[in-house]
């Protein structure tokens, strides 16, 4: 029996029915609910030294409400019951720290992000396809990840600048506007804005968080992808952004308070997992959610990139979640944008075919002004296209745009975080010292019976661009989002096989003897090389 063909937006509509039944939201959250009828587009401006007088009639209104004075009393009160010292999540780690395989230790960390559905159920059932929530009734679950305590001390602590790091927004009446000044996010200002109802987004907390940072550098294992990271801080009773949709896979985990999300099919077959986030939508467009909750404390709300979602605080608690991404631009047709034009110019080189010219009339009856025209020689026209396009498969370069991908996702990758162990035995944590007046431990030195190992399964890769081979690598990387350049090296010819072995030989340790090299003292060489990047590490201390 022929199976019939079912496009990937049927096969969303069918999938929504499988969504969990949305949580019954509260009056108070339908109340909210009929009042913003109407979303508007984005309006994007900075706030001026003197706020429009619309603005200070709104900020006096909100200052004489006592609502400024619970959303400040809520986060404090809830930093007594939910933020601490993150035992739970730190002892996770401590344990993950101990598995010696860093793509173990990646599938283990998003097993517990998304427990208690097992992995594999989630990426055949639900990954690219429908969103999927986990109510947990534990407020606990993700404590020690993030707090608004947390929050305030980078304000406190760290150059903070808006637009960069922070975001200052709010949505009202269907207006969804931006309020950043120029220039660092002090508490001052920043508790201000939050007070009088704006909602907070740190972009990039893995910069100041090294909590964040361990997680997203272990995730990123996981995806094969670059796994970020935003941070939102939503005041009582109100809204920070309109509806829209994004190009990421978003994993919304809910640290504190309670946020109500409402989340709705894509609007057409175009909108199914997009290559570009979306604007902002207006309510009349958007449909009927298919998902609807009260998320709270412990709680996950996955959604792929292309469905619209819109989230608003309850009007007795502030909210703050982290939506944990990964998967931007890693599609079939991003990989297919590398390898076609190379393919083409390897074709062009390559085949006669591919360099005779067109056809002395073809202007004549191809084009779209001659496209309803019923001519013979337009059917053969596309039949030579059609044969040609095939041709061009043969010589499509796909690891070497694999290559391309794979430098692209190095370069957006975050530096691995040592454990104590790891640091002790690499370069970071080499016992080289100033102590005494003098300089101390520095004579440390491999030798071919030393053992080593990459501290991680992909913080390197050999690529080749056709004349020189080069090791790309994630060691000296920044945490703040491509700050650096792309970090590599040339390796020569007689020591690339010893790069290849010391790659495909993780998790295992291997003396530097055994590198299949020339030379006892190109195997040293190697090594030296490696370990000065921090590639590599040790089995002992040096």
């Amino acid at each position: 029996m022929e199976r019939k063909h079912m496009s990937a937006f049927a096969l969303y509509q069918t999938l929504s029915t499988d969504v969990p039944a949305a949580t019954t939201p509260s009056r108070q959250v339908a109340a909210k609910k009929k009042r913003k009828k109407e979303n508007g587009a984005n309006k994007v401006h900075t706030v001026k030294a003197q706020l429009k007088p619309e603005r200070k009639k709104m900020r006096k209104k909100l200052l004489k409400s006592p609502q400024r004075e619970e959303s400040l009393k809520g986060i404090k009160k809830d930093e007594e019951s939910v933020n601490g010292d993150g035992e739970a999540l730190d002892a996770l780690l401590a344990d993950l720290g101990k598995v010696n395989n860093s793509r173990e230790r990646a599938s283990k960390l998003f097993q517990w992000l998304i427990n208690p559905i097992p992995a594999k159920a989630f990426f055949r059932e639900t990954w690219e396809k429908k969103p999927i929530l986990v109510q947990r009734k534990n407020s606990d679950y993700y404590k020690g990840l993030f707090s608004t305590a947390e929050f305030d001390r980078i304000l406190r602590q760290e150059d903070v600048q808006y637009e960069v790091n922070l975001d200052v927004t709010s949505y009202s009446n269907g207006r969804r506007e931006t309020h950043n000044p120029a220039g660092r996010a002090l508490p001052f200002t920043v508790w201000d804005f939050y007070g009088n109802g704006c909602s907070l987004r740190m972009l990039n907390p893995q910069a100041f968080s090294s909590t964040v940072w361990n997680v997203l550098s272990i995730l990123q294992e996981q995806f094969g992808s670059m796994a970020g990271a935003n941070v939102y801080l939503t005041p009582p009773g109100t809204q920070g952004f309109a509806p829209h949709y994004d190009d990421i896979e978003a994993f919304v985990v809910q640290l504190e308070g309670k946020k109500h999300w409402r989340v709705y099919n894509p609007r057409t077959e175009d909108e199914v997992l997009p290559a570009l986030s979306s604007g902002n939508f207006k309510q009349k467009d958007i449909g009927k959610p298919i998902l609807e909750v009260v998320l709270e404390a412990g709680d996950l709300l996955y959604f792929p990139r292309g469905f619209i979602h819109q989230g608003d605080c309850l009007p007795d608690t502030h909210s703050l979640h982290v939506t944990i991404s990964s998967y931007q631009k890693n599609s079939w047709g991003d990989l297919l944008q590398k390898v076609a034009p190379a393919a083409l110019e390897i074709a062009m080189e390559e085949d006669v075919e591919f360099r005779q010219g067109l056809p002395l009339d073809y202007l004549t009856y191809m084009g779209v002004q001659n496209s309803d025209k019923d001519d013979p020689r337009r059917t053969k026209f596309f039949s030579r296209i059609e044969c040609l396009m095939k041709k061009l498969a043969t010589y499509s370069p796909v690891d070497a745009a694999v290559d391309q991908k794979a430098r692209a996702f190095l370069h957006d990758c975050l530096p691995p975080m040592l454990t104590s162990e790891e640091l002790s035995s690499s370069v970071q944590g080499a016992s080289a010292r100033w102590e005494c007046g003098q300089v101390m431990d520095v004579g440390a030195k491999i030798t071919t019976q030393t053992k080593v190992r990459v501290v991680r399964a992909g913080c390197a890769r050999l690529c080749s661009d056709g004349e020189a081979v080069n090791l790309y690598y994630t060691t000296e990387n920044s945490r703040v989002y491509h700050k650096e350049e792309l970090k590599s090296f040339e390796i020569k010819a007689e020591h690339t096989d010893a790069i290849e072995f010391l790659i495909h030989s993780y998790p295992k340790f291997v003396t530097v003897g055994s590198f299949p090299c020339g030379s006892a003292e190109d195997r040293i060489t190697v090594a030296d090389l490696l370990f000065e990047r921090g590639i590599i590490h040790t089995a002992e201390p040096l």
